[in-house]
């Protein structure tokens, strides 16, 4: 139990390092997100990636139980 409270900290650790990197180089909006505006306000509501980090989460766990 100890070591998935551990790697679940790694992967929120990671996920905040890499985030303004990801939003440097232009990949949000991904399509298949929701993108709402109107006037000066914008909100996203990120699908496409959601379902990406998921499936990536959910193959390192499988590859981990193993």
């Amino acid at each position: 139990m100890k070591q998935l409270f551990m790697l679940l900290g790694i992967l929120v650790l990671g996920a905040v390092v890499l985030s303004p990197a990801i939003a440097y180089l232009g990949f949000t909006p991904m399509p298949g997100d929701f993108a709402l505006g109107a006037g000066n306000q914008r909100v996203v509501v990120p699908v496409a990636y959601s379902l990406c980090a998921s499936s990536g989460l959910a193959l390192l766990y499988y590859l981990l139980k193993r």
